[in-house]
């Protein structure tokens, strides 16, 4: 199960790269043609696109921790985190993941990276002042089979995906109305405007589409990381009663990007909703519990 999982989330983790491509040649070649960039529009889009995801691939847990604003811990602030990874880490024969914290009361965590030799995992103090030393060990442990299960590559893509679609359909949303305005060719170049339109119906759609893919990548993988995770701990209750714990707290987190909200263990937002829908990016934490008390 675990083996097949790591597998596909691969296939698919390449796959989004490939469409990343594809798609951000396509966002800046219309950029291109809105600068009136001429022939040399698509060359200029082509090179921005695999830059972009190379470079986005290769620092991908570097730009999602700085959307969180988060720390390096230390053993002399965190010597309980620290301890604790480390005796998980030696269960799962895992390399020990950078370990980040995230200044916020709400409880939560999340793991980042594109493999196990390049993991991060990063909490909150919220939750650190609210689980006692086997509810942190649950989490982490679940945050850790997200790194063993390659989720941590397959939704951190996502999210740097989702932030630059976002941002390009914003800017070019933006520029294509201004130009339309300031123009005085519409009527006679109806080509333009026809091109224009098209365009702006793909950006502004295309964040929609990737919102979706978003929320269905990351719903179905949190039961894995639970399951997983008491492999590793050999003790359910931990992560139960993390689970109800964060269950029936109501704060939100302050700091948190639409683009990796599906990253932590529980939703950042909308903390109220029970019913899994499609826009929800976690199932609901009643039926997790559910599903680990039967194994348990």
């Amino acid at each position: 199960m675990i083996l097949k999982s790591v597998r596909d989330n691969k296939i698919q983790s390449y796959a989004i790269v490939l469409g990343f491509l594809i798609i951000v040649t396509l966002f800046i070649y219309f950029v291109c043609y809105l600068l009136d960039f001429g022939p040399y529009s698509i060359i200029v889009a082509f090179t921005f696109s695999v830059i972009t995801s190379l470079a986005s691939y290769y620092n991908c847990d570097k730009l999602v921790l700085v959307m969180n604003g988060a720390r390096p811990a230390t053993k002399e602030q965190d010597l309980l985190l620290s301890t604790l990874l480390d005796g998980l880490c030696l269960a799962s024969g895992l390399p020990k993941p950078k370990l980040y914290v995230v200044n916020d009361s709400s409880p939560n965590a999340f793991a980042t990276g594109r493999n196990p030799e390049h993991a991060v995992i990063c909490v909150t103090t919220g939750l650190l002042e609210m689980m006692d030393k086997y509810e942190l060990e649950g989490v982490l442990a679940h945050e850790l089979s997200h790194i063993k299960n390659y989720d941590i590559l397959l939704s951190t893509v996502i999210s740097v995906f989702a932030g630059f679609v976002v941002m390009v359909s914003d800017f070019v949303i933006r520029y294509g109305f201004r130009r339309r305005r300031s123009s005085n060719d519409d009527d006679k170049n109806p080509m333009e405007a026809i091109l224009l339109v098209v365009g702006l119906i793909f950006v502004i759609l295309s964040p929609i589409f990737t919102k979706l893919i978003q929320l269905a990548v990351s719903r179905k993988r949190e039961y894995l990381a639970d399951a997983t995770a008491i492999e590793f701990t050999r003790n359910p209750n931990g992560l139960i009663s993390a689970l109800k714990k964060l269950q029936g707290d109501a704060s939100t987190l302050q700091n948190v990007s639409n683009a990796t909200a599906h990253m932590y263990i529980n939703e950042p937002k909308n903390k109220n909703r029970e019913k899994t829908d499609l826009f929800s990016t976690h199932p609901p934490i009643s039926e997790r519990i559910a599903k680990l008390e039967h194994i348990n």
